[in-house]
């Protein structure tokens, strides 16, 4: 068993797919396929069910990715501490986000901190944050869904107010609150399923018995205003959007009748993990950015 089978392994199980691995490897299909087959007469076990051209991995094949991708990730550390323990390099640092507006203005303050750094961005639902994380493909995460776990840590950035959006003219736009039973009828402009909105959305209207009409749901959660404006449905938005719509915004913000309706923002890491020194300027300066924009 060798680095080289191991990290072919670790693309087929995240693509679940011979070919998308190899172009990812940038290596010819067969050897991929000879090295998963050595690799699984070596360990005795089929690390993948195959039907036809179609492969999935089974319960070995997650249990050994669990521990190839932790051996994979100390390695890489291993390697990333050396490089900045050369102090070759102005550093790197990668972050991966559900939405990559709001690390606008910690982007702006990290590259006058270090202007020559690089700078990795994935934007991604939570639920596969935990997995980049634990391959080390990114050094830090913001997360507006609970991410936690014995091998991560975390610092809470800002939790926030989520509000109800709707259109201007709507026949609740001149209220101040409303309760969730109301928006029975409604129609949902939200985010596709694995954000934060989305989830927030269901929980709410889960609590009264209801599943939300949703008439578009999409990536980005920044065009959800302009919809709703446009008058698509209603939707969430987070209080901290508020100053963007502006006085003359198309839509009309009100508060729900609940206790918990918000959003939390936290930076998380693996713990353990080597962060680079431009991570840890990173993480830094996301703390200071996001506690002075609170407050």
């Amino acid at each position: 068993m060798d680095l080289l089978s191991l990290r072919y392994f670790q693309a087929v199980a995240r693509h679940q797919h011979i070919n998308r691995a190899a172009e990812q490897l940038r290596v010819a299909q067969p050897s991929v396929s000879r090295t998963i087959i050595r690799l699984e007469s070596e360990l005795g076990v089929q690390l993948f069910d195959r039907q036809g051209r179609r492969i999935r991995l089974n319960e070995h094949g997650a249990a050994f990715l669990h521990r190839v991708e932790r051996a994979l990730a100390e390695l890489d550390d291993a390697r990333r501490e050396m490089a900045d323990a050369s102090g070759s390099g102005p550093g790197r640092v990668a972050v991966a986000a559900e939405t990559l507006l709001q690390l606008a203005g910690v982007l702006s303050a990290f590259r006058t901190l270090r202007p020559g750094a690089s700078v990795r961005l994935f934007q991604t639902p939570v639920d596969s944050m935990r997995r980049h994380l634990a391959s080390g493909e990114v050094d830090l995460a913001l997360a507006s869904q609970p991410l936690t776990g014995p091998e991560l840590c975390s610092v809470e950035l800002v939790r926030e107010e989520v509000l109800l959006a709707v259109p201007l003219g709507h026949p609740l736009s001149g209220r101040e609150r409303v309760a969730v039973a109301e928006l029975a009828d409604e129609d949902f402009v939200t985010t596709r399923t694995g954000h934060w909105q989305r989830a927030l959305l269901e929980r709410l209207l889960a609590r009264e018995g209801l599943t939300p009409r949703v008439v578009c749901e999409g990536d980005e959660a920044a065009a959800t205003p302009e919809l709703i404006g446009a008058g698509l449905g209603v939707g969430l938005m987070p209080a901290m959007a508020r100053p963007a719509l502006g006085e003359h915004g198309r839509v009309a913000l009100l508060r729900l009748d609940v206790e918990d309706c918000h959003r939390t923002l936290t930076l998380v890491w693996r713990a353990h993990a080597h962060l680079s020194p431009a991570a840890l300027d990173f993480r830094r300066v996301a703390v200071e950015s996001f506690m002075r924009d609170a407050s």
